[in-house]
């Protein structure tokens, strides 16, 4: 393990408070939730080697990802940095028989309790945009490297610097000040900050462009293979309960998604950004 001793804590104190509330439990599985669950589950499906590999799902929350994918016979350890989570992945875990993962603890990205090399995949979905310093993602992506055996993959999410800006044109949060004060730092920075914690507003975070998020991943020494967008367009669309409750629609829309994945021009668009990358031997 890394000497990491003396960084700073993972989460803001208001990313804290905002995860604190409960919410991320039902989060996927809500609204265009869904859509960011089922793709990402997609592209996982399209590149993870066959069970009985091991992963560890860093930043992985409740575990709606790990449990997945304990269920098709992989060895998953959950880590998370928000005590809440890891207390709500173990209620689910006694109170649902099969739904059995290796470990689960409390955690930060930049310091992984695994020996070198001992681990086939790395899931960073979500502390990537936590960590607001471009230094401590680094970290992060390294600490993921030195836990990864020769040949491992990890998957790396991160939000578009974009997502702010559209998500307040489409749902009319340009038309408060406040927020539009948010999207411009976002755009002009990528340091996602909501002040007054409105619940619609999301917390502390960093936002990418694709490719500083494909720069970040290759500064640590990963080769990334493939960037592709979770959602694409379909997050924005006005009637998306339509479409998601239709299969015949919902098929149409997740098509439509993979036709522009890997579109460069559109990758901004998309919510989040899927980083696919490789720890080739050296």
């Amino acid at each position: 393990m890394s000497d990491l001793s003396g960084l700073d804590n993972l989460l803001s104190d208001e990313a804290l408070l905002h995860y604190e509330g409960g919410r991320e439990a039902e989060r996927l599985l809500n609204s265009v939730g869904q859509l960011e669950l089922a793709r990402t589950q997609e592209l996982l499906s399209r590149y993870l080697p066959p069970p009985p590999a091991t992963i560890f799902d860093v930043g992985g929350g409740t575990g709606i990802h790990a449990f997945w994918l304990a269920q098709k016979g992989y060895e998953v350890h959950l880590i998370d940095a928000v005590p809440l989570h890891i207390e709500q992945a173990q209620r689910s875990s006694e109170s649902e028989p099969g739904r059995t993962l290796a470990s689960m603890a409390v955690g930060d990205a930049r310091q992984l309790n695994r020996e070198d090399a001992s681990i086939d995949v790395v899931l960073l979905l979500g502390p990537l945009y936590h960590l607001t310093d471009r230094s401590d993602r680094i970290h992060a992506l390294r600490e993921a490297h030195r836990i990864l055996r020769d040949g491992g993959i990890i998957f790396a999410a991160g939000i578009s610097r974009l997502a702010s800006t559209l998500d307040g044109l489409f749902r009319g949060f340009l038309d408060d000040p406040e927020f539009v004060s948010i999207a411009q730092r976002d755009l002009a920075e990528g340091q996602h900050r909501n002040p007054n914690n409105h619940p619609d507003y999301f917390t502390t975070a960093f936002l990418h462009h694709p490719e500083e998020l494909r720069t970040e991943i290759e500064e640590a020494g990963l080769q990334c293979e493939r960037l592709l967008a979770i959602e694409g367009p379909g997050w924005l669309l006005q009637n998306f309960e339509e479409h998601w409750g239709e299969s015949a629609r919902r098929e149409r829309l997740l098509e439509a998604i993979r036709w522009l994945e890997a579109e460069p021009s559109t990758l901004g668009m998309s919510a989040h950004l899927m980083g696919i990358a490789r720890k080739v031997a050296g």
